[in-house]
This record gives C-alpha cells, structure tokens and sequence, in this order.
C-alpha cells in the first residue's frame, strides 16, 4: 500500500474516533443512567424479597409460638391476635377455629370459618375448605341451614363436592330423611370424582341401612 492511501486510512480512522469520542460526550450519560437503573433495581428487588421472607418467618415464628401454649385460652388468644393482624390469613385462621371447637366454642369456631369462607382474597380452594369446616361443626344451626350450605358446596367443579355430598347425605339420614340420604349414597358410588375411601364408607352405610349397594365402575361390590 502507498504511503498517501496509508495517511487516507489514518485520518479515517481518527476521524471515526472523533465522532465515537463525541458521542459518547454526547450520550454516554444515557448509559450510565441505565446501568444504575438496573442496578438499582436489582438492589430493591432483593431488599423486597428479604423482607417479604423476613415478614414470612416472623409470621411462622409466631403461629409456632402460639400452638406451643400449654394453656387453650391463651393459644386462642394469641391465634386471635394473628387472625386480625392477618385477615387473609388461611392457616392462623382454621388453627384458631379448631382450637375454638374443641374448647367448645362452637359459635366462635364457626364465626371464624365463615369470616374465612367470605374473605374475597383467600383463593377459592381454601374459602371452600372453612366453609365445609364451618358446616360440620352444628353450633346452633338447623339441620336445614347446614343443608343449605353444603348445597352450595356440592355443585359440579367445586373442589369439595364429593365431601359435601357425604355430609349431605349423613344429615338427610339425622333428620329420617331414609330415601334422599341414600339416593345421595348411591350418587356418590357411581361418581368418577368419589376417591376409594369414600365409596368404601358410603357402601358400608348403606348395608348398615340394609341395602346393598349395586356394582358401578370402579366402585367393589359390599358383601
């Protein structure tokens, strides 16, 4: 190569460099900001998931505690404490019911669990769940409410519904309701969703009852 086109490719390259030093003069700050951004915004993201595991374990701490009580009163009381700072709160919630029920608070139990079955924030799954709970405990509600309420449990989907139709047909069979109680028994023999304990209580009832219940898919024949 020549010596002119050398000093050509020289000064282009210096030229270059020129404008890439004016750029970055120019916009270089745009960079920098965008780098602190990131960094910054990785930094709050990591306090946030500390402290969001921090609060997590405080919580547990403090249910553990509370079930560690000797005395029922004060496990109750300090359950309570939990449920009202933590109204979402599923597990502090169904600890303080059961707690409640078996000291004998069934009015109280059962306040608890519909507080929890109407909170709009806790998934379905568990609202369903303190309702079921809310209904087997009998507190002073007829036998007509309870129905009502395991009605509403016992539609197509909902996640408790196999359970639901037990309780039902227990219920219909308190009250002298033979034939209702049992036509539930049977539904829940030939239902797909009825795991196999349930089809085994349910057979088991209804030979009790003295009927004997027919052979359906997956469901044993009761001897």
């Amino acid at each position: 190569m020549s010596n002119p086109d050398s000093f050509i490719d020289e000064v282009s390259e210096e030229v270059r460099r020129e404008r890439l030093y004016v750029l970055l003069r120019r916009y270089g700050w745009i960079g920098i900001v965008l780098v602190l951004l990131i960094v910054g915004g990785a930094a709050a993201y990591e306090w946030r998931q500390s402290r969001i595991t921090a609060a997590a374990q405080a919580r547990g701490d403090a249910l553990l505690a509370a079930q560690a009580e000797p005395e029922a009163e004060t496990r109750i009381a300090e359950l309570r404490e939990l449920v009202q700072a933590q109204p979402g709160a599923v597990v502090p919630a169904l600890f303080l019911a059961a707690e409640q029920a078996a000291l004998g608070e069934g009015t109280a139990a059962v306040a608890t669990l519909d507080a929890l079955a109407a909170n709009g924030d806790v998934p379905e799954i568990y609202r369903d769940l303190a309702a079921l709970k809310s209904v087997l405990i009998e507190a002073d509600r007829t036998p007509q409410d309870r129905l009502l309420a395991l009605e509403a449990l016992s539609v197509p989907g909902a996640p408790f519904r196999m359970l639901a139709l037990e309780q039902i047909a227990l219920i219909r069979l308190s009250m002298g309701d033979r034939e209702p109680a049992l036509e539930q028994l049977r539904a829940i023999l030939e239902d797909a969703e009825s795991s196999a304990d349930l089809r085994d209580r349910a057979a088991s009832l209804m030979v009790a009852l003295g009927e004997t219940p027919e052979t359906v898919a997956g469901a044993p024949a009761t001897q």
